[in-house]
């Protein structure tokens, strides 16, 4: 079977005359939809919206077909011309985003007229956020100059990260090795082969780290020049508000974090002692595997993958099952890793095909398998939202996690539950290693990035400047179950995330994903089989309610730190469990 996607559905090739069409349709109404705002607010509302359903479905079929076929290969030449048309089209369609949003704000009987109407009825939750945002737009006379200064600045940047990254090659035992491949190689088996790996990466970035800073310094300049034409307070301000999310929010799921780091730590340094460590676990040893005397962890095939997933994906709803299952059948999935591929792992949704596609970079080991469960809960959250209008699928970088870490948990769970106790173990230290990566790590990327910002206002930061930031991050997060001496000064250049214009901080969703799934977890095995219906439709609803009153309709207080200690607390009695284990099993 071809393990690579399949982008037909979307166009043929690149010499799909489709292409064409499809931006000369886009062009023709967007300068059409430029003349909407006149007359009667309630007909200019639904001609509005009519029309942002259409463009939508043209610059994803678009804008989708050019950034996965670079995602696929990032030096396809042809894909990037198609993209920096899309780009440079992008600043148009901004304007008209724009344009509605200035439109609603000056609306007074907003309400009033969506009460009036049934198609407005549909989206009202984009109209009333529409009409707060509104406060938050530049100025008309910059506006169209900031995007487009933006294309040859934040975009420009971030599109070089991509390629840095992308066609980096590791000089890993005389070997000219893919990025992403030397980095799959931290879950070896082989300690030396962990090492080896380390520190050809880290010897490796020197290669790219001046250009690499550079990006990251023009993207987060930008967005501080940015927050002063909307009228935030700070970068951080600007994301909770795109997020639909309160800062009591982010404060409660921080306290609990930093309460929870001693007991991270204590199972960093009881691995580290199974390795033979004493300061601390080195960083190259973060996804070291470790088993149980006479038990070798399994490394799966990608049909092995697919047939477990299929299984216990069906136990929760037989409907996920077959979802997955056709979701492989219908090549939605590129697999494995080779040279000019992203690294990383991602799922991008075709929301007017009703599909997705995945990028995963396969080893065969189960984190492999528990990411491929991860982004596939990316589609099916994707495929619980089909037939809503796209303008109520924006599901908030927090809630955008919330499918993807459930299905890891359930994945997990299931798995646990049919383990025996050497089993258990390697499972439980699986689950416990990836869990500190979306807690511990993605603790000190919110660290990182804070302190980054912060020190953007006054100044370039130098390539030692963002090491120095990161080592300092990473000490204040994983204190003592690291070894000082061997971290990772690079976490930087190798995280796609601080390199998103628009899209800062990018790390905090995560691990309120990964706590809100535990907590959602919780209730399904309250509930059982009458928690589905209730998930499918929290799913539904992640693009058209605040993240508070999405997680209230499950019956979950997010503004308590109480909530995400109970969540964090699941963590805590398997960190008890895996060191009772390791010290019955490991003699």
């Amino acid at each position: 079977m071809d393990w690579t996607w399949d982008l037909t559905v979307l166009y043929r090739d690149l010499d799909d005359p489709g292409i064409k069409e499809d931006f000369e349709k886009l062009k023709a109404l967007c300068e059409k939809a430029e003349g909407l705002f006149q007359g009667d607010a309630k007909q200019a509302l639904e001609n509005a919206c009519d029309a942002m359903e259409e463009i939508h479905r043209l610059t994803s079929s678009l804008g989708s077909y050019a950034s996965l076929t670079l995602a696929a290969d990032a030096t396809n030449e042809r894909a990037q011309q198609l993209m920096d048309q899309i780009m440079v089209f992008s600043v148009q369609l901004s304007l008209l985003s724009s344009a509605l949003v200035r439109y609603i704000g000056q609306i007074d009987d907003l309400e009033a007229i969506i009460a009036s109407s049934e198609k407005l009825r549909k989206v009202d939750f984009f109209l009333r956020r529409s009409k707060e945002e509104a406060k938050h737009l530049m100025d008309p006379a910059i506006e169209q100059w900031m995007l487009k200064m933006g294309l040859t600045g934040g975009e420009a940047f971030s599109s070089l990260r991509d390629k840095l990254d992308a066609t980096l090659t590791v000089d890993y035992r005389g070997q000219q090795l893919p990025l992403a491949a030397v980095r799959s190689k931290a879950y070896d088996p082989d300690p030396q082969v962990r090492r080896d790996a380390y520190e050809a990466e880290i010897k490796s970035y020197a290669k790219i780290e001046i250009p690499m800073a550079a990006c990251l310094n023009g993207i987060k300049g930008e967005g501080l020049t940015a927050i002063e034409a909307k009228h935030f307070d700070s970068i951080l301000d600007e994301t909770l508000f795109n997020a639909n999310m309160d800062r009591e929010t982010l404060d409660a799921l921080l306290a609990a974090i930093r309460e929870s780091l001693p007991d991270f730590r204590r199972y960093l340094r009881k691995k580290a002692e199974l390795l033979g460590h004493k300061n601390g676990l080195p960083f190259y040893d973060l996804f070291a595997p470790i088993a149980a005397p006479g038990y070798v962890p399994k490394v799966y095939t990608i049909e092995e993958a697919r047939e477990k997933l299929i299984l216990e994906m069906s136990k929760f709803t037989p409907d996920m099952g077959a979802f997955i299952d056709h979701a492989f059948e219908n090549r939605w999935i590129d697999v494995y890793p080779r040279e000019g591929k992203g690294g990383g792992a991602f799922c991008a949704e075709l929301h007017h095909l009703d599909q997705s596609r995945v990028l995963t970079n396969f080893a065969g080991s189960f984190s492999d398998v528990s990411t491929l469960a991860h982004e596939l809960g990316h589609a099916w959250h994707n495929r619980c939202m089909a037939g809503l209008p796209s303008l109520m699928i924006d599901a908030p970088m927090p809630l955008a996690e919330t499918a993807s870490i459930f299905n890891e948990t359930l994945l997990a769970n299931a798995v646990l539950s049919q383990a025996d106790r050497k089993e258990r173990f390697s499972i439980l230290e699986g689950n416990l290693m990836e869990t500190t990566q979306t807690i511990v790590d993605i603790y000190s990327r919110f660290l990182f990035e804070s302190e980054v910002i912060e020190r953007r206002k006054d100044h370039t930061l130098s390539v030692n400047e963002l090491k120095e930031i990161m080592l300092s991050a990473q000490e204040e997060s994983y204190g003592d179950g690291l070894d000082p001496e061997i971290r990772h000064p690079y976490m930087w250049a190798c995280k796609s995330h601080y390199y998103m214009p628009g899209f800062a901080f990018y790390n905090f969703p995560y691990a309120f994903g990964q706590l809100f799934g535990v907590g959602m977890f919780a209730q399904y095995e309250k509930e059982g089989a009458a928690f589905v219906p209730k998930y499918n439709q929290l799913l539904r609803s992640c693009g058209s309610m605040m993240v508070a009153d999405v997680a209230g309709s499950v019956g979950i207080d997010v503004r308590s730190a109480a909530f995400w200690r109970e969540s964090l607390n699941v963590y805590r009695r398997e960190i008890d469990e895996f060191i009772a284990l390791a010290d019955e099993l490991m003699q």
